[in-house]
């Protein structure tokens, strides 16, 4: 990389400065607070920073956190490599994971879906991933069809070339106007927000869709191909295809995705990961074994113990995201469900009526966090017996030793991770 300017320089490292305070005094991780320094002494540091890097950029209403981690791990294979582990996924985060990691050549960025083009306009990158799109946090965030604009305005005359989810109309859509696209079908097991063509409102025509009722949780058809009725849109041909529990590459051959991270969604990830990776060097074989050796992603299925309890906790922000997490829940297991609805959730929980919770009867629930009225309405409504505990540390405590699954929207996530001491 060639060096910064004097004025950057100085910003960066002031806002490592604060970073490394704010872990030290424990008010936080840092990557959020070094960035708003640098960004307040020097307002096009994140330019600077990114200049001479090999960046990839990593969007999606689910999954960002994880495949940007996945493609972190593989991209090691070639070098150094920034990114932004925690999921400060807005400018002042991007500003700190480059600033930590000022002389790695390879960058990986999660970006929030509504920053998306203002982050691929500053930093000029070369790469960007685009996995999903749904409905999440509609109170402050823009109706996902315009977002999908946002993102086909923001690749329109850019040199990026995308790795793109074929299976997602919305994303495919987005990514169309690009001027390099590899298609991988990843996957979509939520499609209740695109069943209609975003190119002219008539109806898509989807294989599969006749078994796939609202939130049943169905696996994806092995035919995932989709097309309006009433245009030309369509899906396009995959360059990868995720085929159960393999993915196959461009050359056809298949690789299996023994990952230590569960579920199908992670699958997903990986694939991405895997194209992603290829686009910059990396061969299947070698991304592959490194993304095996990735087992917890910001606290993302790891196993905690309390009191003779094991307590696996998963994340979930959106019905699609809960959809999901049920695909990885063990059904024979005592679960505990959280929900806020602080700003970063969304201080709206209409979302909860989208989610299918019927799965749940015949296992003991816990209810908690600080919006677990609303939660047990919609368990009372779906026919779920549930116990409503004051506190996450009283559902634990209601619970007899063994293992217990945890799902917990964003904040009340981070609040179970910060009794755990953040475990990752």
């Amino acid at each position: 990389m060639s060096q910064l300017p004097l004025r950057a320089q100085l910003a960066s490292a002031l806002g490592r400065t604060a970073a490394t305070l704010s872990r030290a005094t424990g008010r936080g991780d840092g990557s959020v607070i070094g960035g708003r320094v640098g960004l307040m002494l020097e307002p096009d540091l994140l330019r600077k920073l990114a200049a001479d890097r090999t960046l990839v950029l990593v969007s999606a209403t689910n999954g960002k956190t994880t495949t940007t981690r996945l493609i972190a791990s593989a991209l090691q294979e070639l070098g150094g490599v920034a990114t932004n582990a925690f999921g400060a996924n807005m400018p002042a985060g991007h500003v700190s994971a480059l600033s930590s990691a000022k002389d790695a050549p390879f960058g990986v960025l999660e970006v929030d879906e509504k920053y998306l083009p203002e982050v691929l306009d500053t930093t000029n990158a070369g790469l960007v991933c685009l996995m999903n799109l749904s409905r999440d946090q509609m109170d402050r965030a823009a109706e996902i069809w315009l977002l999908a604009q946002k993102w086909r305005r923001a690749l329109d005359g850019k040199p990026a070339h995308v790795i793109a989810n074929c299976d997602d109309p919305l994303v495919t859509w987005g990514a169309s106007t690009a001027a390099r696209v590899t298609w991988v079908a990843a996957g979509q097991r939520w499609r209740e927000d695109s069943w209609c063509c975003p190119e002219c409102g008539g109806p898509l025509d989807r294989a599969g869709s006749a078994s796939l009722g609202q939130g049943t949780g169905a696996p994806p058809s092995a035919d995932s191909s989709w097309a309006c009725r009433e245009c030309t849109f369509h899906r396009p041909e995959p360059n990868w295809v995720l085929d159960g529990e393999d993915v196959i590459d461009p050359r056809g051959t298949r690789w299996r995705l023994d990952l230590q991270l569960p579920g199908q969604a992670n699958r997903a990830n990986a694939a991405m990961a895997m194209a992603t990776a290829e686009a910059i060097g990396v061969e299947p074989g070698r991304s592959l074994s490194r993304l095996r050796t990735v087992t917890s992603v910001a606290g993302r299925y790891t196993t905690v113990e309390r009191d003779g309890r094991s307590l696996r906790l998963l994340l979930s922000k959106n019905p699609a995201g809960w959809l999901e997490a049920f695909d990885v829940a063990d059904p024979t297991l005592p679960i505990i469900l959280s929900v806020n609805a602080q700003g970063p959730d969304g201080r709206d929980t209409s979302w909860l009526w989208d989610v299918d919770y019927r799965i749940l009867r015949g296992r003991p629930v816990y209810v908690t966090g600080e919006r677990r009225l609303d939660l047990a309405l919609r368990l009372a409504v779906a026919d779920v017996p549930f116990q409503l505990c004051e506190s996450f540390d009283h559902a634990v405590t209601a619970l007899p030793p063994g293992r217990i699954d945890v799902i917990a929207n964003y904040t009340a996530f981070q609040q179970i991770r910060a009794e755990f001491n953040r475990a990752v």
